[in-house]
Order: C-alpha cells, then sequence, then structure tokens
C-alpha cells in the first residue's frame, strides 16, 4: 500500500471506535433458560431486545463478536427516510395503497430514531442536518428537480432543489450539477447511538453475552434449544437479527440477503477552516450515483468521513484506503494532501426487492435486508420485531407479509456482485 498517504498512527478499524471502543464485557456463561434469544446485537437486536426486556420476557443477546461489533458501529451515520424504491415502482408491485403504506413507513423510521434519542437522552451527537442529493450528470439533476415537484400526496418531504449555479452554499465542489437537499435527514455518531442503546437494553434487564456465537438451533415442542459454545439455551421465541452477517445457522434467510461490502475512511485533521469550505452547512452528502459515495464531516468537523464501493470483490481496508481517498480527491482536490487515519470496512445486507423485510420462519422472528439505510430502518423495525415477539398489535408494519425474495442457485454468496457494480459503474459513467 501507499504507506504516503496514511498516518503515522493509522487504524484500520472505524474511526468512532476511538472514542467508542468495543466494550469489555466478560465473557460469562449464558443462561440455561430465558423467554427471548436475540442473535445479532446491533441495532436490530438491541431495539428488539429493549421491548421484550421491558415487555417482562428475560431475554438474553448473543453475539459471535463484541457487542456491536457488526455495521451498527462501522456505518457513516446518516439517516434518510430509507426505503429505496419510489411510489410508483412499488404502486406497481404491491397496489397504490400498500406503496403508501411501505413509504410512510420511511418516514416513521425517521420520526422515530429521533424522538428516541431525544425521549431516552443518549448522547449521540444526533442532530437533522439535511442531506444534500447531489446530481452527477445533468440529467440526474432535472431528474431529482421533477421528484420535488411531483411527490405523492400525503407523501411530501420538506426538501429543495439547489441549481448549480447555487452548488457552492452546500458544498465546496465543482464536480457536481446541482441538486436536492432533504432538510428532516440526520445525522449521529452511531458508536454513541449504539452503546446509549446497549446501556438502556442492560438497564431494562438484557443479558448481552458477546463472543458467543450460536451454532444451533432446534426445535422442541413449542420451545427452542440455541446451541452454543458454552451451553444451550432454552427459549419460547428467537429472534434473528444479524442482517449484512447472516450465515449459515439461518439458511433460508441467508439465501434472501446479500452482503455487502461497504468501505469508509476518515482523513487525518484538517483545518476547520477547510471543512467549513467544503460542507459549510454540515449536511450529511450522498449522490445519485448507483454505486454511490456518501460523506460527511465528523462531529467535531476537524475531518471528512467518506464512504463508497470501490471494488469489485471484498477486500482490505487497507487496499480500499486509497482507491476512497483517490474519490475524495476528485470530489474536493484540496483533500488529496490530507492523509488517511482510518480505513474499515462493514457488511450491509441488500434484498432482491430493495426492501427491507420483516417476519417469521418457521417460528423465528427476523428483520433485515436494510439496502445500505440501515441506522433508521434496523433501530425502527427492531422496535417493531420486539413488539411483535410481545404479540402486541402495534407492531404490525407495511412490510409484514410481503413474499422474500430469493434467485435460484444463491446460497448467500453473492457471485453475480463483480458483474453487478461493473455494469452499473459503466451506466453512471454514461449518465447524461
Amino acid at each position: 500500500m501507499p504507506n504516503e498517504l496514511f498516518t503515522g498512527d493509522f487504524k484500520a478499524a472505524p474511526y468512532w471506535w476511538d472514542a467508542v471502543p468495543r466494550p469489555e464485557m466478560p465473557p460469562g456463561e449464558p443462561p440455561q433458560q430465558a423467554d427471548v434469544v436475540v442473535i445479532g446485537s446491533g441495532y436490530t437486536g438491541l431495539h428488539a431486545a429493549l421491548q421484550t426486556a421491558r415487555g417482562g420476557r428475560r431475554t438474553v443477546v448473543l453475539d459471535a463478536e463484541a457487542a456491536g461489533f457488526g455495521c451498527s458501529t462501522r456505518n457513516g451515520g446518516q439517516i434518510s427516510t430509507s426505503v429505496k424504491p419510489g411510489f410508483a415502482e412499488l404502486a406497481r408491485r404491491h397496489g397504490r395503497e400498500r406503496a403508501f403504506a411501505i413509504l410512510q413507513e420511511g418516514r416513521n423510521s425517521l420520526r422515530f430514531i429521533g424522538d428516541f434519542v431525544r425521549d431516552e437522552k443518549i448522547d449521540c451527537n444526533f442532530g437533522a442536518v439535511g442531506r444534500f442529493h447531489a446530481a452527477h450528470a445533468p440529467g440526474k439533476y432535472e431528474e431529482l428537480a421533477r421528484s420535488v415537484d411531483s411527490q405523492p400526496k400525503g407523501l411530501e418531504v420538506a426538501c429543495h432543489v439547489v441549481p448549480r449555479s447555487e452548488q457552492r452554499t452546500e458544498i465546496g465542489s465543482d464536480l457536481y450539477h446541482g441538486g436536492v437537499v432533504y432538510e428532516s435527514h440526520a445525522s449521529v455518531d452511531p458508536a454513541r447511538y449504539h452503546q446509549g442503546l446497549m446501556q438502556r437494553a442492560v438497564a431494562a434487564g438484557v443479558e448481552i453475552v458477546p463472543h458467543c456465537a450460536a451454532n444451533g438451533i432446534e426445535r422442541l415442542g413449542e420451545d427452542f434449544l440455541v446451541a452454543t459454545p458454552r451451553g444451550t439455551i432454552r427459549a419460547r421465541n428467537v429472534v434473528i437479527a444479524t442482517n449484512g452477517y447472516t450465515g449459515p445457522l439461518t439458511g433460508w434467510l441467508r439465501r434472501r440477503v446479500i452482503p455487502i461490502g461497504s468501505y469508509v475512511i476518515a482523513t487525518e485533521e484538517l483545518d476547520p477552516a477547510l471543512v467549513d469550505r467544503l460542507i459549510p452547512r454540515n449536511r450529511i452528502v450522498s449522490d445519485t450515483r448507483k454505486v454511490v459515495y456518501y460523506y460527511r464531516a465528523s462531529p467535531d468537523r476537524r475531518r471528512i468521513l467518506f464512504g463508497g464501493r470501490v471494488s469489485l470483490n471484498e477486500t482490505d481496508p487497507r487496499r480500499s484506503g486509497p482507491m476512497l481517498h483517490a474519490a475524495l480527491s476528485g470530489i474536493f482536490p484540496e483533500l488529496a494532501p490530507a492523509r488517511i487515519s482510518h480505513s474499515w470496512c462493514g457488511f450491509v445486507a441488500y434484498s432482491f426487492d430493495e426492501l427491507m423485510h420483516i417476519g417469521c420462519h418457521q417460528g423465528m422472528h427476523y428483520a433485515m435486508g436494510y439496502c445500505g439505510s440501515g441506522v433508521g430502518m434496523a433501530s425502527y423495525l427492531g422496535m417493531r420485531l420486539g413488539q411483535q415477539v410481545l404479540g402486541l398489535a402495534e407492531g404490525r408494519t407495511a412490510f409484514d407479509g410481503l413474499p422474500f425474495q430469493t434467485r435460484p442457485f444463491y446460497s448467500g454468496n453473492p457471485w453475480f456482485l463483480a458483474p453487478s457494480i461493473l455494469y452499473y459503474r459503466w451506466r453512471d459513467r454514461l449518465a447524461r
């Protein structure tokens, strides 16, 4: 790797972990009996566990790694209204009423996380800073402008168009062709948010057992036996909250999610005046490329955090770092001399219909497939999942009962990822 691009104290680990390292928790023995066993200690699992524990159920959370080791503390800290397909496409697939309800769930998820952080008094640098969604081609700007003018009635969101002539008010780059600001989209320190969520779960009585993988699930009458290297737990309910880290333990789910590495770098500390020129309004930023880049200033506004997909196949963050740096420098030439202090990767989970899914299969509850928009939606659907385990009517969602698609010959290894990325990059380059 080109060592001159990396700081002397470079870390192949998330920038967020500097202030909030993975917690040192004693490797205790899991209990032999529980009401609910949750597999996965990210946003989905902890929100589900918080609901069931506050509902009076003895709840155990298992994780193969440290608590929050996965993408819940590795993401870019951007929160949107989550749902990728638009109203017309969803209406074609599911009818207008269901399409409206699905998109409304995206709005619900953004509102939920803001309310949760406020009500639980979690110190995590949450702010409704707004998103500047930049057009990488003139035609994409026209599409964005039309979308602002033709929002479905009842699903309008606060947003405004920024023409290229005014682009510098939002971003210190001339690469793009204007864009749209979505005013309610938010930013967060994902590790601080996860830490606060975990503290609330533990206070509610949730037992978290890290470094203790579930390696077998067996049905025994009305109950489940969950096998781990340190003993077996008998439980009434099992929740699968593994998203991009779903493995052979749950083969049916593994065939329905596509794990995709999302890579992020943090620059070394920069002159605050430079950060103010590059991202003057402290927005989160994304663009219209299918192989998207997303970026923002760090909460202290001393660094730029820049993420995206830069390799056809999964790779080492030490190799992806220079590629991300080249893309960052293409947007902000002033950052070409800036070195990389952190480079890391987390696995998101896509679904074949680009929708998140929640349900129950063979008696096991699950929510996953957030398609890169997991901060808000994993929190929201995790909460709803916990309510569903409790049998509460308010746990119902617009995603209930949607077909969770797979493809022939797909077993969880996304062999088609490299040609798909090549195809979408070709389309991004051809955009006019």
